[in-house]
């Protein structure tokens, strides 16, 4: 009763909060526009988060071109990892205020927009990103702050979200402000050609699940559905195409919006069971993100089912999964069974041989209380009820 009102009283008060849009650039080559944002917004010298791999590949190269062609300055951070911890951000903050930075570019996935966001967030405040974990303790404009996705799936380009890691105990936490929304995002296919298969689906599952999660949520509005089943509706025609066809420009392009656009809606409603498991398996186990949402994506909607079928199936029907005719049950069965051959057609593993059975119990203890009055699900899952999951895809 108590999670319940919560809920409601944080639905009342989402409503209340302004969550900016960042201004959207999409297109082949648009790469080239960050070097004339940054001479826009009077930056002299910007700090590229990035990873060694778009290094290695030449794509933090083709952004730095750009950047010394308008006679800029700029410093290069690329010792980004997957799920940044807080010892690699404070190290970015170092690197940041030492070359007297002014602007921000992240360049890269999830955990590179993650990362670059906390070190922004770091600089502006003055504060370790520990004391800005939570809600709403930033409330101060970032330095300008350019994203452009290489993956598409975190939709980090529009949230309000970074994702933090703390190695020692294990386990990830969040920073959460409005301020955290990149000013510009550039969405450019281009960048996501050499993308691995793997990668590309993993990616796309997330963009899926946070559709998903977002549109049978309690805080969902008839603006985030929209753009729910305008994702959902893309990735499932064309992330089999991305995988199968990774120099498709046309699917990538797709992929990109679905992924900005379920981004937009999740920022704004939160989510669900899905990502408070996962992020559970990947604090823990450093499972993928992207990877341990596929994985567990069917098991939390079938446990929804008998409260959100209802939600199921006008996705069903919206996205052609089911006919109009069809009853809401046998509707939202075969939008499950969509996401089962979708996970099949991409190769998706079906459990994980990571997952220790006696870390179980507090896997799931840790999964419930991130989820606890904070994700306004369909359906509440008791300790027990999350351990029989994790059981589920453990091999």
């Amino acid at each position: 009763m108590f999670h319940q009102l919560v809920i409601l009283i944080r639905r009342y008060i989402n409503r209340l909060i302004k969550i900016p849009m960042p201004t959207l650039i999409s297109g082949q080559g648009e790469l080239k526009q960050c070097s004339l944002l940054l001479k826009k917004t009077a930056c002299t010298h910007v700090f590229i988060v990035t990873d060694k791999t778009l290094t290695q590949l030449g794509i933090t190269q083709q952004l730095i071109d750009y950047i010394e062609a308008e006679q800029l300055s700029y410093t290069v951070f690329d010792e980004v990892t997957p799920d940044p911890t807080i010892s690699l951000i404070e190290h970015g903050v170092i690197q940041y205020q030492k070359n007297e930075c002014d602007s921000v570019i992240a360049l890269g996935g999830g955990s590179v927009m993650d990362c670059a966001k906390a070190i922004a967030a770091c600089a502006v405040k003055n504060q370790s990103i520990i004391r800005l974990s939570g809600l709403f303790k930033i409330r101060k404009s970032l330095p300008t702050f350019i994203a452009i996705p290489t993956t598409a799936g975190t939709g980090s380009e529009a949230t309000l979200v970074a994702v933090v890691t703390d190695p020692v105990k294990k386990q990830k936490f969040t920073v959460i402000d409005p301020s955290l929304v990149p000013h510009y995002a550039i969405m450019d296919p281009s960048l996501m050609i050499g993308l691995p298969a793997k990668i590309t689906a993993e990616t796309g599952i997330d963009a899926l699940t946070h559709a998903i999660e977002s549109y049978i949520g309690l805080h969902s509005t008839e603006q985030t559905r929209s753009y729910c089943i305008d994702a959902i509706t893309r990735i499932f025609t064309y992330l089999p195409l991305a995988y199968n066809e990774g120099e498709n420009l046309t699917a990538r392009t797709e992929m990109s919006i679905a992924s900005y656009y379920a981004g937009v809606a999740f920022t704004r409603t939160s989510i669900g069971y899905v990502h408070a498991i996962a992020h559970q398996l990947g604090g823990y186990y450093h499972i993928p993100h992207g990877l341990a949402n596929a994985v567990l994506l069917p098991h939390v909607l079938a446990f929804s089912f008998d409260k959100a079928y209802k939600q199921y199936a006008k996705i069903a029907v919206q996205t052609g999964v089911a006919e109009s005719c069809d009853s809401e049950k046998i509707a939202a069965e075969k939008f499950i069974d969509v996401i089962k051959s979708l996970n099949v057609t991409l190769n998706i593993q079906q459990s994980f041989s990571e997952i220790n059975q006696e870390d179980i119990s507090l896997l799931a203890n840790r999964a419930i209380r991130e989820a606890y009055c904070d994700y306004p699900v369909p359906k509440q899952m008791t300790v027990k009820e999350c351990q029989d999951i994790l059981l589920k895809v453990t091999s």
